[in-house]
């Protein structure tokens, strides 16, 4: 597939049993579609990533840190880095790339 919507994004989850579903992969390239609702329950990914904010808002434990996020971001987590979304909207979803070698790429 080389187009992906929204709405078929969240159409796809909605005959699906987990919040996040992998619509596209080539190479090291995983792009997935994710909205869970009321707690995000993931755990730290063996690969780099980028969250694009396709809709909502709330707070984002990156690490260390936590900070806002709304609708239009962009968000990067290095491989291995524990993350969260926090106090997120009832509509919040976002695409989720994964991407490079397991362990992540070096800086």
């Amino acid at each position: 597939m080389s187009r992906l919507t929204i709405s078929n994004a969240l159409a796809s989850l909605k005959s699906h049993d987990q919040p996040f579903r992998e619509l596209f992969q080539h190479g090291s390239l995983v792009v997935e579609f994710y909205a869970p609702k009321g707690k995000d329950l993931q755990e730290p990914h063996t690969r780099d990533e980028i969250y694009v904010i396709a809709s909502g808002s709330g707070y984002f434990v990156n690490g260390d840190t936590r900070n806002q996020f709304e609708k239009g971001e962009v968000l990067f987590v290095p491989a291995g880095v524990v993350h969260r979304f926090e106090d997120f909207s009832n509509d919040f979803s976002t695409w989720v790339f994964f991407y490079g070698p397991e362990g992540g790429e070096n800086a």
